[in-house]
């Protein structure tokens, strides 16, 4: 059992990151080998529509063609056996390191053909982990809620199986609110929230991670 999980977030050692290697740990100790990779660190863009993987009979059919940082990456996902894919919320949707990245994964795979199925090489485990400012009730007033099934929808092109959701609302932002322009946030909850919720956060992580293995 292999195990991908993709960190859509500039930063490596904060909520996202937290929460991806929470998810591998529960994957590792199911006895799972684990990847995490940080799009941050990769050069890459994302769809350029050439079309490369849709030419029938193509060297690259079925496979994206762009030979950049990700393309090495996407080869090693077509073998893993389950994949974790984690972003913070930027202006209501996933960072756009990881938009470019969710089209280049899905793409090479989607046919224009009348019964919609698609070119996928083997079928993986899949969820998303999302940290975000946003309160939970806010989660239907801003459309977050309809967004993450959009994304759940767009995984099922290479999924086996709903993928998982899981989220973490209210996190906190800065290690140092004082030294930013941030006076909207009650910083003392927040921080009295990233000390009690947001470990449970990570261990609904690991719990997930755990599950996604163990099938």
């Amino acid at each position: 059992m292999k195990v991908i999980a993709v960190n859509g977030s500039p930063r490596k050692e904060w909520n996202t990151a937290a929460m991806l290697e929470k998810a591998l740990a529960g994957a590792a100790d199911q006895g799972a080998e684990t990847e995490l990779i940080h799009l941050y660190d990769l050069k890459y863009t994302g769809c350029t529509s050439c079309f490369a993987c849709k030419i029938i009979g193509g060297k690259s059919y079925g496979k994206c063609a762009v030979n950049d940082d990700l393309l090495p990456v996407l080869r090693r996902i077509e073998e893993a056996d389950a994949l974790i894919l984690g972003s913070p919320m930027y202006f209501g949707a996933v960072s756009g390191q990881m938009r470019s990245f969710l089209e280049r994964l899905l793409f090479q795979y989607l046919r224009y053909n009348k019964d919609h199925r698609a070119l996928v090489p083997k079928r993986l485990k899949t969820a998303w982990i999302y940290t975000m400012n946003c309160p939970e009730a806010f989660i239907e007033q801003v459309g977050y809620d309809r967004y993450f099934k959009q994304n759940e929808q767009l995984m099922m092109i290479i999924a086996d199986g709903k993928p998982e959701t899981l989220c973490s609302y209210e996190t906190l932002q800065f290690e140092d609110y004082s030294k930013v322009d941030s006076e909207m946030f009650d910083v003392e909850a927040r921080q009295k929230r990233h000390q009690e919720v947001f470990p449970q956060d990570c261990q609904k992580a690991y719990e997930l991670g755990a599950r996604l293995a163990a099938k």
